[in-house]
């Protein structure tokens, strides 16, 4: 009875402070959307975010180390590779504070006919942040896009806003 006790007090407090999933999907396209909650204030929140480096997972990057992202929020999500860059999105609006666009084809959707817009938000939410990261992907990809890879892309996005949550609230993402 402890044991499930302790298992329903831990569902409660840590439902409410991650959620993922596949919205919507066809074979033309899907939407994703993880939303957290951040005991962080939007301004520390915002400052994490504007730092890829720092939270974003080095296995998912082209030269296998984050430290070689960056934002330009006036641009590009951008990579640094030996001989050569990767544009992995455009900014396409960026307030400074609570939304941040971007335009493109995150990772292997840049093999396709694919294209993509990540919208991020951020409301204060008591003391902290919630922080909802929507991604609506649409055009051709062998297979159809939500079939191949709409589950892949849930669960990274998933973990990336995971990793930016522990960066706000304790400066590291692991």
């Amino acid at each position: 009875m402890k044991l499930l006790i302790t298992a329903v007090l831990a569902a409660a407090v840590l439902g409410g402070s991650a959620r993922a999933e596949v919205t919507d999907k066809s074979a033309a396209g899907f939407e994703v959307v993880e939303t957290a909650t951040v005991a962080a204030a939007p301004g520390k929140v915002w400052d994490a975010l504007m730092h890829p480096a720092r939270w974003w997972s080095s296995q998912h990057t082209f030269s296998g180390d984050a430290k070689n992202l960056s934002f330009d929020p006036s641009g590009c999500f951008c990579e640094q590779l030996k001989k050569g860059a990767v544009r992995h999105m455009m900014v396409v609006y960026a307030d400074g504070a609570t939304q941040l666009r971007m335009a493109g084809a995150l990772g292997p959707l840049q093999l396709t006919g694919a294209d993509g817009h990540l919208g991020i938000v951020l409301k204060p939410a008591g003391a902290g942040t919630e922080v909802t990261m929507t991604y609506d992907v649409g055009g051709y990809a062998k297979g159809g896009l939500a079939e191949v890879y709409a589950g892949p892309v849930d669960k990274v996005l998933g973990e990336q806003l995971a990793r930016l949550k522990k960066t706000a609230e304790t400066g590291k993402p692991d």
